[in-house]
Order: C-alpha cells, then structure tokens, then sequence
C-alpha cells in the first residue's frame, strides 16, 4: 500500500575499531574550548559506534591517528594518500586533520572498507581505504 509518504534509506555504516588511546585523545580535543561551540557531531556519532581495542592491539590494517592512508573517492575513482593528523600537526606534509571531514570519515575503517561521508555543500563522499602506508601502532609506537 503506498501511504504517500517517501522512505529514505540511509546507508548502514560500517563498523569501526578506534584505539582506547586515540578516543581519549579525540575526546579531549573535541572538549577544548576552541572545538566546544563548532558541529562535529558526525566525528562523535562514529566514536560512540566504535569497538574500541588497546593500543596495543591495533590490527595492522586500521586506520588511526598519524597513519598515513592510500584511499579512493569512489564517486571521481581519484585516490589520495594523507596522513591523519591530530590540528596542531595538520600543517605537515599531507597532513589532514581529523576535524576535516574527510579525517573523520577515515578514522577506524579497515584496509577494503567505504564509509559515505556529508561534506560541506551537502555534498556526499564515498570513501574506500586502499592501503595503510604506515600506522604507528604496528611500527611499535602506541603513544604517538
């Protein structure tokens, strides 16, 4: 029976892993006055869904803090590389902040998986992590 009433269907998201440390380090900054009054209310629904696992038991092919990350924005097929910085670092070379909208999508997703991320213009990305170039955690740097 059609009520007449459109259904819009929002795409599940995938799970994700964050390492205890890098929640408590995000938490944190998204607690500090200069972040308080902004919306990131997307980058705290994604850290309220995770599975959270220790430092030390970051499995190799997650994206967390200070990795560096090959991925593809499906909807142009470009790939980028960057490397998920904490605000203070996101002037590094490739650099990008995880209160950029697309360091919040990437955050926690595993080597293969697609998250679709809003960005500014109400437009929407369709991200899918390619390969960790490097991940402090699996170097043996669980405090970076």
């Amino acid at each position: 029976m059609n009520t007449g009433k459109q259904h819009i269907f929002k795409k599940a998201a995938p799970p994700i892993t964050i390492s205890t440390l890098d929640l408590q380090r995000i938490e944190r900054l998204l607690d500090s006055p200069e972040c308080r009054e902004a919306d990131f209310d997307a980058l705290r629904e994604e850290l309220n869904r995770a599975d959270l696992v220790d430092p030390v038991d970051v499995p190799p092919g997650l994206v967390t803090m200070n990795s560096s990350v090959l991925f593809c924005d499906e909807s142009t097929h470009e790939e980028y590389g960057l490397t998920l910085v904490y605000p203070s670092a996101k002037n590094s070379r490739g650099g990008v902040s995880i209160l950029a909208p697309v360091g919040s999508a990437l955050i926690g997703l595993s080597v293969g998986q697609a998250i679709s991320w809003q960005v500014p213009g109400r437009r929407e990305l369709r991200l899918r992590v390619l390969k960790i170039i490097s991940q402090p955690e699996a170097n043996g740097q669980y405090h970076l």
